[in-house]
């Protein structure tokens, strides 16, 4: 069987170690947007390694996952701080506190009503957010869900990880919300994507699996080499791969349409990787929780 050539892997210092990388993004601008959870910021890196980095009003809020929003803007949520967050590219700042107490809001994408989809993890509601600051909220039909990241889906439904009900949840736009129950048991899937071939991708960290399921249902689990390796983050590129994180194991995976998986260690150890996206170049950026960004060049 032939080698496969090995991704060259650079890392870009960003931040302290204490500041802790998180979330990252493309912004529409070609920089990379990422939110550093620990000192309440957000940062900006450009592929030739400036990085310019703007102070939120809660140094305490939390910001967790970014996303580039139908406005050519930044939205981010703060974990701890309970907000929905925007920024321009210019670095102008605008914070949405959320109705619901202690709501907890993590991820955050799109929906296909030009609106920003967002869960929160502390209230089981899913949240949506126009553009000019309009919120609702979407109560899920479990308590202790605990939902997580959330996706854009290819049938005009934003689908959602239930970190602790193991479960793959979908809302439409009327609210309406399905559940689908995972097989395995303690899996407690996190990060999803949706992938080039009309399913959604996702990874199951605690049972160190990346997991696939259709609009219909229909859900594949393909187990990990390293079940320990505590995948988080994941995303997809345009040639029908998704690219995972592995923070447990200082590892970025891929894996291919039909099932199988690469693995590529990261130069610096214990780095712990958590978020990850794919620039419209094909490289493959991850935010390093130890203050840096690492760049994958696949070859």
């Amino acid at each position: 069987m032939p080698r496969r050539p090995t991704p060259l892997i650079a890392e870009f210092p960003v931040s302290d170690r204490e500041a802790g990388p998180y979330g990252i993004t493309c912004g529409p601008d070609d920089a990379l947007w990422f939110t550093l959870v620990h000192h309440g910021r957000i940062g900006r890196l450009t592929p030739d390694g400036d990085v310019t980095v703007h102070q939120l009003e809660l140094a305490s809020g939390g910001p967790s996952v970014i996303t580039t929003g139908p406005d050519g803007a930044l939205w981010f949520t703060e974990f701890r701080g309970h907000r929905i967050g925007r920024i321009t590219t210019t670095g102008t700042i605008t914070s949405f506190p959320l109705p619901t107490p202690d709501a907890g809001p993590f991820g955050i994408t799109v929906g296909p009503d030009e609106a920003l989809w967002f869960t929160e993890a502390g209230a089981d509601r899913i949240g949506r957010i126009t553009p000019g600051g309009d919120i609702t909220e979407f109560p899920l039909p479990l308590s202790g869900a605990f939902p997580s990241a959330i996706a854009n889906g290819p049938d005009g439904r934003l689908w959602f990880t239930m970190n602790q009900a193991n479960a793959i949840g979908a809302i439409g736009v009327d609210g309406v919300v399905t559940v689908n129950p995972l097989p395995t048991p303690a899996c407690a899937p996190v990060g999803i994507t949706a992938g080039a071939d009309g399913a959604l991708w996702f990874v199951e960290i605690g049972a160190g699996q990346i997991g696939r399921i259709t609009p219909d249902g229909k859900i594949d689990e393909f187990a990990l080499p390293d079940r320990d390796s505590r995948p988080h983050a994941i995303t997809a590129d345009a040639d029908g791969n998704c690219w995972f994180t592995e923070w447990g194991a200082n590892r970025i995976g891929r894996i291919t349409p039909d099932g199988r998986i690469d693995e590529h260690d990261l130069p610096s150890p214990s780095s712990e990787p958590h978020g990850i996206t794919v620039a419209p170049d094909g490289t493959v950026w991850t935010a390093l929780e130890i203050g840096t960004v690492a760049r994958l060049t696949p070859r």
